[in-house]
């Protein structure tokens, strides 16, 4: 990164406006030539859930996860797709915008950050689907065991969202310029992220791990952030621990990122 840019007057307040303007952008591209728009942001997630919920609910006899399975589900489901989307467009942050890249004079990690914020801006907006089965869920389930209740955990989902962008800023200062020099890197990651859809508790808890799994587990960063999320409607997803594994996690890949970022800086914009 340009010690020269950053130290510029005006540079913080210049890479803040120009971090909007373009994920802004990303936004409205994504939506403007879409017919379904905004419901790309939902329907993914929300078939996903579906299928899972019907195969471990209506079809085989669930011994994982908590009622109401729908919620439980969707709650790690939503910031799974942020992750998920984040990381793939990583591994085409530099080549994309390459002739931006090279002759803009704005800090590089800009393109890493304006994907983090454009998709957690989806994610936002995907949020009142996970509301709305929230309050279905409370109008019309008869079983008292099956009722959501919204607790005190419901503070820590801003916490979850912090620690998720520390984490995908850190993913991506380290996986972007990775796979601008070497480009057989974005198709590993996208086997990578296949692989980790399986080994996160999205469909399952971490409590739900067998033996030394469960430990092993517990070094998923997404692990203990997906237990924050879920603390609004399953307050017995609380593990101290895990929350603290993956906090550590998330800062040392933002540390990671950063020192790699800045090493391969130069040779990224060789290769471009």
């Amino acid at each position: 990164m340009s010690h020269a840019a950053v130290g510029a007057p005006g540079t913080p307040r210049r890479y803040l406006h120009s971090l909007w303007l373009l994920s802004a952008r990303d936004l409205k591209v994504r939506y403007s030539t879409s017919i379904l728009g905004y419901l790309w942001s939902v329907l993914d997630p929300l078939v996903m859930s579906a299928i899972y919920w019907f195969v471990f609910t209506q079809i085989f006899h669930r011994s994982v996860g908590e009622d109401p399975y729908i919620v439980f589900l969707i709650s790690a489901l939503l910031p799974w797709v942020w992750f998920n989307s984040a990381v793939s467009d990583f591994t085409r942050a530099f080549k994309r915008d390459s002739r931006l890249v090279r002759s803009t004079a704005i800090p590089r990690s800009i393109w890493v950050n304006r994907i983090v914020l454009s998709k957690g801006m989806e994610f936002l907006f995907s949020l009142p689907v996970l509301a709305l089965f929230v309050v279905v869920n409370i109008l019309v389930e008869a079983d008292p065991g099956k009722v959501v209740h919204i607790g005190w955990g419901i503070l820590w989902f801003p916490v979850a969202m912090l620690l998720q962008t520390v984490l995908l800023v850190g993913l991506g200062l380290l996986v972007a310029p990775l796979c601008a020099l070497y480009t057989d890197l974005e198709r590993t990651t996208a086997l990578i992220l296949r692989a980790l859809f399986y080994a996160t508790p999205i469909i399952y808890s971490v409590r739900n791990l067998p033996g030394v799994f469960e430990t092993l587990g517990a070094f998923n960063p997404l692990a203990g952030i997906f237990s924050l999320y879920r603390m609004a409607f399953f307050p017995e997803e609380w593990n101290g621990t895990t929350v603290l594994i993956g906090a550590i996690m998330s800062f040392a890949f933002l540390a990671l990122g950063a020192w790699v970022f800045r090493t391969l800086e130069r040779p990224v914009l060789k290769e471009l």
